[in-house]
């Protein structure tokens, strides 16, 4: 909802600024301009990206027009389930986990939390790491270590579509210059022509410098920016897992466990403690 907010403020601010001055927007509408300078982006993009890379690209920019889907309720959704997976393991054993981890979509305890289930990347990290804990052999501190590895992996991979986005977002000013000379090309050729028709040709050019600066700082770097963060909330909840995946593999009480997993969450997500308790009452 923001991205929308943002992208309507841009235009209002941009386009009713050019207003005030007087501008026509006629001026503006420089059709070629945009073809050069928008189908020369979507080119580089194609170019540089692997297609599988593509995918993720549009899935993480649909997903950031549908707004930030992590907040305080999924932290606390998520402290819940661990919590109630810990209790299953303190009390049947982690041979106990064993259902729960194995079938997770036919888990009562996951059943509880559809958002949690929802979200591959997270599932897994889960339930991949527990399967370790049932088959046991691995001591906290190797867990510990196997999970950075993967959370390094899992931030270089959530990583790659900011940065390509970011590329393009430079990329376009340049490509504004492309489209700004090629205007002068045609302007030069009608050099001799009356003045009207050359300043119209020159302010066409124009246009497209306009355009690539616009277009680059206006929308497509912001966009990879919203990108990057997202990636970055999405690793946050994998640290909270694996503080309370370390603190369950060396016997620490469920309340004690899930306690340190929400010592690593951020503070404009952080549930407070009391909210935590009472959430984890309910999960009893």
């Amino acid at each position: 909802m923001f991205v929308i907010i943002g992208i309507v403020v841009v235009l209002v601010a941009v386009l009713g600024g050019f207003a005030i001055e007087g501008g026509p927007f006629l001026v503006l509408m420089q059709y070629a301009e945009f073809l050069i300078i928008i189908g020369a982006s979507a080119g580089a993009l194609l170019i540089s990206t692997p297609g599988k890379l593509l995918g993720k690209i549009f899935k993480k920019l649909t997903g950031a027009f549908g707004g930030n889907k992590v907040n305080k309720d999924t932290y606390l959704n998520l402290l819940r389930l661990m919590y109630e997976l810990f209790q299953v393991g303190q009390k049947e054993g982690v041979i106990g986990l064993e259902q729960h981890v194995e079938n997770p979509d036919k888990s009562k305890i996951f059943a509880k939390y559809p958002e949690i289930l929802e979200n591959e990347h997270v599932l897994h990290f889960l339930t991949d790491t527990m399967r370790l804990l049932i088959v046991g052999g691995a001591e906290p501190f190797d867990l510990e270590g196997l999970m950075d590895a993967d959370i390094e992996t899992h931030h270089q991979e959530g990583s790659k579509p900011g940065m390509i986005l970011q590329k393009i977002g430079d990329s376009m000013p340049g490509l504004g210059i492309v489209a700004a000379v090629l205007g002068i090309v045609i302007t030069m050729q009608a050099i001799d022509g009356p003045p009207q028709e050359i300043g119209h040709k020159v302010a066409a050019a124009l246009v497209g410098t306009f355009l690539g600066v616009l277009l680059s700082y206006g929308f497509v770097q912001p966009l990879a920016t919203n990108l990057d963060i997202s990636a970055e909330e999405e690793s946050r909840m994998f640290e909270a897992i694996k503080a309370g995946l370390v603190a369950f593999a060396k016997g620490m009480q469920p309340l004690i466990a899930v306690e340190f997993a929400r010592r690593t969450i951020f503070q404009d997500y952080r549930p407070t403690f009391r909210e935590m308790e009472e959430a984890l009452k309910g999960a009893k």
